[in-house]
């Protein structure tokens, strides 16, 4: 029996169809390569975020350390410019002179030189009898911020003393108050809340600064950040890392600047 012969179209059909599977099967492989990106770069930034939730605790406990060492190079700043401050207005030549010598060469110093300087000026341990007693990092760091801390307050102590007016002196020494009394009970409180101010943003500079411990070996926040990169070793890491830096050191010394700032306006209509 004789076939009948295929037409044409009928001929051309099988070719036809080729072209078309084909891109079917590169579309399909492109979106499976396409599904496999997004799942590996999901399955990527699922694990930075696991690492970043794992390191955030250490990153907040690390900033204490940060601002125990503010706080303490701001008290024994304070105490050492409160004494200073009178010195900078005193009748005594040679003490003006030392004072506002100790002053100028402070509060323009760097605050690395004066970290560093601190660092291998003082003993890396001190020996009392027959122990010796280590001089930790954190504590010349401390005395190096101190330094310039105390600079600071005596020179805003020094301005305070002399935006009272010369009037209230006068009264004072017209009642018979004796130049100490007349500093406990009359300059000092007003001196106070003009110094309040400045003080708190010298505090929150000085906070800041604490940032250049780790350059000294101390285990602060920044030390923690750079422990926490080369242990994670990713960029995306290590940029998501160091925002949480700036974000921890804004959100502690925000605060003091606006309520700094409260402060000036509260002094400013007083």
């Amino acid at each position: 029996m004789a076939t009948e012969p295929l037409s044409a179209a009928q001929a051309d059909a099988p070719r036809s169809g080729r072209p078309g599977a084909l891109a079917a099967v590169l579309a399909t492989g492109a979106l499976l390569a396409l599904a496999e990106r997004e799942l590996l770069h999901s399955a990527a930034a699922s694990a930075m975020l696991s690492a970043f939730v794992t390191w955030l605790p250490a990153l907040g406990k690390a900033l204490w350390v940060n601002v125990e060492i503010s706080l303490a190079a701001i008290a024994l700043g304070t105490l050492a410019g409160l004494a200073l401050g009178p010195l900078l207005l005193s009748p005594v030549r040679i003490a003006r002179l030392a004072a506002r010598a100790y002053v100028q060469a402070f509060r323009n110093a760097p605050l690395l030189v004066l970290i560093y300087f601190s660092t291998y000026v003082f003993p890396f341990e001190i020996t009392l009898g027959h122990h010796a007693v280590p001089f930790p990092d954190w504590l010349k760091v401390t005395l190096g911020l101190a330094f310039p801390a105390s600079a600071n307050v005596a020179e805003i102590f020094r301005g305070a003393i002399q935006s009272i007016p010369h009037a209230q002196w006068d009264a004072a020494r017209s009642l018979a108050f004796s130049p100490a009394q007349v500093y406990r009970w009359i300059i000092l409180p007003q001196c106070v809340k003009r110094m309040l101010p400045p003080w708190m943003n010298l505090y929150a500079s000085i906070t800041m600064g604490t940032a250049l411990a780790s350059l000294v070996g101390v285990h602060d926040l920044l030390d923690t950040a750079q422990v926490a990169s080369n242990t994670v070793a990713r960029a995306d890491f290590t940029v998501l890392v160091y925002f949480a830096v700036l974000g921890l050191f804004f959100f502690y010394c925000y605060p003091i600047a606006r309520f700094t700032r409260h402060l000036e306006k509260r002094h400013a209509f007083s």
